[in-house]
């Protein structure tokens, strides 16, 4: 395992629940192609409430079934890492057809290490 430490990336990556791409949910394409191609980790996160750029509100309620809340997939490793990595998010995004938010910060890790 490598050692990721101090100044790093983080990738936030904010999607709709119903993308898809080829058939497969854009959101476990993402984490499977991070997973793929070496990154230290990702977490997917539900949101229970969201708008963006189409101004729609997508909301969680026990009333109403919603079919596409907010998804945001979360990314840390190196900044070469995540920058070599972009192009990938940006090529599914843009096969996919969907809208979507892109981020990148830079963060500081105080720990990363896995179970023994």
């Amino acid at each position: 395992m490598e050692l990721l430490q101090g100044q790093s990336k983080l990738l936030r990556i904010f999607l709709g629940e119903a993308d898809r791409f080829n058939h497969r949910l854009l959101y476990e394409e993402i984490l499977f192609a991070a997973k793929e191609k070496g990154l230290a980790g990702g977490t997917v996160l539900r949101g229970i409430m969201s708008f963006g750029a189409s101004t729609r509100i997508h909301r969680a309620r026990l009333i109403e079934l919603s079919e596409d809340l907010p998804i945001i997939v979360e990314i840390v490793d190196t900044a070469e890492k995540i920058d070599a990595f972009l192009h990938v998010v940006n090529d599914l995004f843009e096969k996919c057809g969907r809208g979507g938010l892109i981020t990148v910060e830079k963060v500081d890790v105080l720990y990363y290490k896995g179970r023994e």
